[in-house]
């Protein structure tokens, strides 16, 4: 019996390959990515997807698991938007080193800071960054990592 797995799915509104590809580069690993247009038939789907959507990608092997889409929205219907405060995924890179580079990385390429990496008051070095896609990411370092 294969092990239970779990991996974040995230729901974007037209740019999930463009935003995997991404992720890609900022986390390393091994993209798997499918598009509608890749399916021989779609007679019978509830929907018409827009050329080019995504319907399955999945990234993993890398920091991180992830998995995600082009969400496609009812007629008439909008999808909700994709930057919010009430989720974060966290991320515990092995070094204090290695969490700001991967933060500069995530600047760099049109993030955000949302709030500083620091050495928190329950010692572990603690920090928020949001992607240039809304997508935000937190990172720890436990306090018995290796500190800068």
């Amino acid at each position: 019996m294969a092990a239970p797995q779990f991996s974040p799915y995230i729901t974007f509104p037209g740019n999930a390959g463009e935003a995997f590809e991404h992720y890609r580069e900022l986390f390393g690993g091994e993209l798997e990515l499918m598009q509608y247009d890749d399916f021989p038939d779609l007679s019978g789907f509830p929907f018409t997807p827009p050329p080019g959507a995504v319907a399955h990608a999945q990234l993993h092997g890398g920091l991180v698991t992830l998995a995600g889409g082009d969400g496609i929205a009812p007629p008439g219907e909008e999808l909700p938007p994709l930057p919010s405060d009430v989720y974060s995924f966290l991320i515990g890179p092995n070094t204090v080193e290695d969490a700001k580079a991967l933060i500069e990385k995530i600047t760099t390429a049109g993030g955000k800071i949302a709030m500083p990496f620091e050495l928190a008051p329950w010692g572990d070095h603690y920090g928020q960054v949001t992607d240039r896609f809304g997508v935000l990411w937190a990172l720890v370092v436990g306090g018995d990592q290796q500190q800068s």
